[in-house]
């Protein structure tokens, strides 16, 4: 199979409610009007927004009601993510369930917003799952970005379509579609760069493919993305590389450095610039 019909939804969300109604609401309208999509994916912290107070171990209930609508609307889903408690740890999760309503996958981002998402912890597990008969498919969440090890881990493991759920209503959205499509290249993947709507985010979400090149940029407002990912171009761009150029995955899987700087040292250049904290107010007049 190689066409994989796919939804991101940009939705316009609450951070001081349950949003779930609301996305039940959107979820069923997309499966209703495009009965060809397959899987649906909504931006991070979709349900509850950015509130560690709603924190929950899993299962719980919301997370039953989101089996219970990938069930309903027969699609994989992806809940963005949810703040999950595990003793005494929060994490930021996302979560997939498959057709039948089954959790297949679950993923802890590895890089909080620090030093502002404070009090989240980190995770240190990429992961990956494989839809039977389509491809393989990673998790990332937002941040994660940022860190191109995070997306190589994934391709590393046989990813060829990232979901990225994102909250971000900063200056820095331009930045990050310029990540998104830096990684789709890097990579040779697919990455579903999925945000927020006003209020909560600032929108333009982006699906880029595996020579980087833009399929669907969304504006500000509330958007249900549907795109059709082929999954065969993806596999012969891997081969013989974009329009015939580049195999940077080949090329990084064939190269004899084992990249030492990452294996477990600490760099004496990057210590020098101090601690991971908040900037200090300006006291200079």
């Amino acid at each position: 199979m190689s066409a994989f019909t796919l939804a991101g939804l940009q939705l316009s969300l609450s951070a001081s409610e349950d949003n779930f109604a609301l996305i039940e609401q959107h979820v069923l309208a997309t499966k209703r009007r495009y009965p060809n999509v397959q899987l649906i994916l909504l931006p991070e912290l979709a349900n509850f927004g950015p509130a560690p107070r709603h924190a929950a171990a899993f299962p719980n209930a919301t997370d039953e009601a989101y089996q219970n609508l990938a069930r309903e609307a027969g699609v994989w889903l992806c809940n963005g993510s949810m703040f999950e408690r595990d003793g005494d740890q929060i994490y930021n999760t996302a979560s997939v369930y498959d057709p039948a309503g089954n959790v297949v996958c679950r993923y802890r981002k590895m890089f909080p917003f620090l030093p502002y998402e404070e009090g989240i912890s980190a995770g240190t597990e990429p992961r990956t799952f494989t839809i039977p008969g389509v491809g393989e498919f990673g998790l990332s969440i937002c941040y994660d970005m940022w860190f191109p090890e995070t997306i190589r881990a994934l391709a590393w493991q046989g990813a060829e379509v990232i979901l990225h759920p994102t909250l971000t209503n900063t200056i820095d959205r331009d930045t990050e579609l310029a990540i998104a499509r830096s990684s789709a290249a890097t990579n040779q993947c697919y990455m579903i760069d999925i945000n927020s709507a006003a209020p909560l985010g600032n929108g333009k979400s982006i699906v880029a493919g595996p020579g980087g090149e833009v399929i669907h940029q969304a504006a500000d407002n509330l958007e249900a993305i549907v795109v059709d990912l082929d999954l065969d171009y993806l596999r012969r761009v891997r081969e013989q590389g974009w329009h015939s150029l580049g195999q940077p995955l080949k090329s990084f899987r064939d190269h004899p450095l084992s990249f030492p700087q990452y294996q477990g040292q600490r760099s004496p250049a990057l210590d020098q610039m101090g601690p991971l904290a908040k900037p200090k107010a300006n006291t200079k007049t």
